[in-house]
């Protein structure tokens, strides 16, 4: 068996659909940037509960969540013993990239920070990202068949 090196991040693993379900609400919300959240148990790293969310700034250049809406969320995770496993939104004109405002809103540092880029009509670019005190790292995505995943 082969082993990694220990420079290299661990791998980010996640269902195919929540993969799925993260390009489709990248597509529906095009052209303006999509943007949510994947709640999993709390400190095991396992993104399970898909949760879209409003791009409150209606913008293809940037994504705002409602504050209203993103405290909602927050209280339904804690009361379901869950943490933010992933923070998904869309490009619509460039690629799977943090932007500095991207980078500068990253406040949940045992998220993955997953980009999908719309900016093709028929292809989307799909990438993950640890962001921690201003430091973007990106990781390697192992997308699997299926994980049990609950209904939002």
């Amino acid at each position: 068996m082969a082993t990694r090196p220990p420079s290299l991040e661990p791998v980010f693993v996640i269902g195919q659909d929540l993969i799925d379900a993260m390009v489709a609400h990248a597509r529906a919300d095009h052209p303006d940037e999509a943007c949510g959240v994947i709640a999993g148990p709390a400190g095991q790293d396992r993104p399970e509960r898909f949760v879209p969310m409003t791009n409150a700034a209606r913008s293809p250049t940037f994504y705002e969540f409602d504050s209203m809406d993103l405290l909602r969320l927050y209280r339904q995770m804690d009361a379901r013993d869950e943490e933010p496993v992933v923070v998904y939104h869309s490009h619509t004109a460039t690629e799977a990239y943090p932007s500095r405002t991207d980078v500068s809103y990253a406040s949940e540092p045992n998220a993955h920070y997953v980009l999908v880029s719309t900016r093709e009509p028929d292809t989307e670019q799909i990438r993950s990202f640890r962001i921690v005190d201003g430091v973007v790292t990106e990781e390697e995505v192992s997308i699997v068949s299926a994980l049990n995943h609950k209904p939002a």
